[in-house]
C-alpha cells in the first residue's frame, strides 16, 4: 500500500504512554513533520517527559477515552499494548487489556474521524506447544490456543478488532504480533527471567526462541501508523537462538528443574526474594519455545529490522547486569527436593 500523503493533517493517539513502548513510540510519531499532534493516554501521568505529546490522564476502560477521540478529532490510533499479568495481578491485567479494548474500539467505531488502527498484539497467540509447527505464519492456527495469561487476553483482543473492521470496513487496521520484547530499557517477565543470576530451565528441554529489539519494535509502530498497511503481521528479528546458547553468551549459570519445581519456585520466591512468579505461559514459551516467520512484513515494508534475534539478545546482556539479590538457598531448596 501507499504511503499517506505528507501533506495530510493527521492527529494519533497513542496508549500506554506511562510504559516504555508507548513512550517510546510517541516520542518517534511527535518527530515526524506529517503529524499535527500526539495525544498520549494512560492512567497514571509518564515518568519521563512525553515532549510535544499531549498528555492526557484517562482509564481506557471508562467512556471518557470516547470523548478525548471524539474531542481530539483523533484520526489514528495506536494501542501500544497488552499488559503482562502476574500470579496474583492477572484478574486487573485482564480487565485493563480486555474491557479497556473494547472500550476503546467502541471509541473507534462511533468516531467519524477515525481512520486507522494499529495494535500491537504478540505472537503468543500461537502458543507454545510440542504439537506446533516449526515456524509460525500468520495464516497459521495454534494447536493449543493459550488458556490464560496476557496470552489468552490477546487472543480476546484481536477477535474484538476483527468485528470491528466488519463493522468499520472503512478502517485500514494493522494487527502486529510481536515476539519478545527485549533491548536495554525494556522491563518484562522475560527480561527478569534472563536477568536471575542463577537461571532456572525445564529439564530435559531446549526451546528455539527469538526477539525483537526495541528500536526496531518503535520502528515497525512508527511505519505503520505513518503509512498504509492493513493486515496482521508477525514482527521479529532475524534468526532463531536455542535457550541453551543465550544463557552460555550471557555467562549465566543454570539449574535444570522440573516445570512443577519451576512454579513453586515462582510461587515461594515472589514471597521470599521479589520474583515475579512463573506463569504457565511463561513455562510452556521456556519448555517449548516458539518461532514466527516474518516474511510478510518485510515484503510489506521492504525493510528488515537492525537487530537479529543474537544481536537484540547482545545488547541487552550488554546493559542489563543479574539481579542483585540472588535466591540461593531458594535454588538449593528445590533441588534437594526435587532431584
Amino acid at each position: 500500500m501507499s504511503d499517506m500523503p505528507s501533506s495530510a493533517a493527521r492527529v494519533v493517539l497513542v496508549t500506554g504512554v506511562a510504559r516504555f513502548l508507548g513512550a517510546r513510540v510517541a516520542h518517534a510519531l511527535q518527530a515526524d513533520p506529517g503529524i499535527e499532534r500526539v495525544i498520549g493516554v494512560d492512567t497514571v501521568p509518564p515518568v519521563e517527559p512525553l515532549g510535544r505529546t499531549e498528555f492526557v490522564r484517562v482509564d481506557v476502560r471508562t467512556p471518557g477515552i470516547a470523548k478525548v477521540i471524539a474531542s481530539g478529532r483523533v484520526d489514528t490510533v495506536v494501542h501500544s499494548g497488552l499488559v503482562p499479568g502476574t500470579p496474583g495481578t492477572a484478574a486487573r491485567a485482564k480487565e485493563l487489556n480486555v474491557i479497556g479494548t473494547m472500550q476503546l474500539l467502541a471509541a473507534c467505531q462511533r468516531a467519524p474521524s477515525m481512520r486507522r488502527l494499529v495494535l500491537r498484539s504478540t505472537a503468543a497467540v500461537y502458543g507454545s506447544s510440542a504439537k506446533g509447527p516449526a515456524v509460525f505464519t500468520e495464516r497459521d492456527q495454534p494447536p493449543e490456543p493459550p488458556a490464560s495469561g496476557s496470552a489468552r487476553d490477546a487472543v480476546e483482543v484481536e477477535g474484538y478488532v476483527r468485528g470491528l473492521t466488519r463493522r468499520r470496513s472503512d478502517l485500514s487496521v494493522s494487527v502486529l504480533r510481536f515476539a519478545n520484547l527485549l533491548g536495554p530499557r525494556v522491563d518484562s517477565p522475560i527480561t527478569r527471567y534472563l536477568s536471575l543470576p542463577v537461571v532456572p530451565t525445564v529439564l530435559g528441554f531446549d526451546p528455539r526462541l527469538q526477539f525483537v529489539h526495541e528500536d526496531d519494535g518503535v520502528e515497525v509502530l512508527r511505519r505503520m501508523t505513518v503509512e498504509d498497511h492493513p493486515g496482521t503481521f508477525n514482527v521479529a528479528g532475524d534468526g532463531v537462538l536455542l535457550l541453551s546458547q543465550l544463557l552460555r553468551r550471557a555467562q549465566r549459570p543454570t539449574i535444570p528443574l522440573t516445570a512443577a519445581s519451576l512454579s513453586v519456585l515462582g510461587d515461594t520466591g515472589r514471597r521470599l526474594a521479589g520474583l515475579t512468579g512463573f506463569s504457565p505461559e511463561l513455562l510452556r514459551w521456556l519448555t517449548y519455545g516458539r518461532v514466527v516467520d516474518t516474511a510478510a512484513l518485510a515484503a510489506e515494508l521492504s525493510w528488515h529490522p537492525k537487530y537479529s534475534t543474537e544481536a537484540a539478545f547482545a545488547d541487552f546482556v550488554a546493559e542489563r547486569r543479574p539481579a542483585a539479590t540472588a535466591p540461593l538457598a531458594l535454588f538449593d531448596r528445590l533441588v534437594r527436593r526435587h532431584p
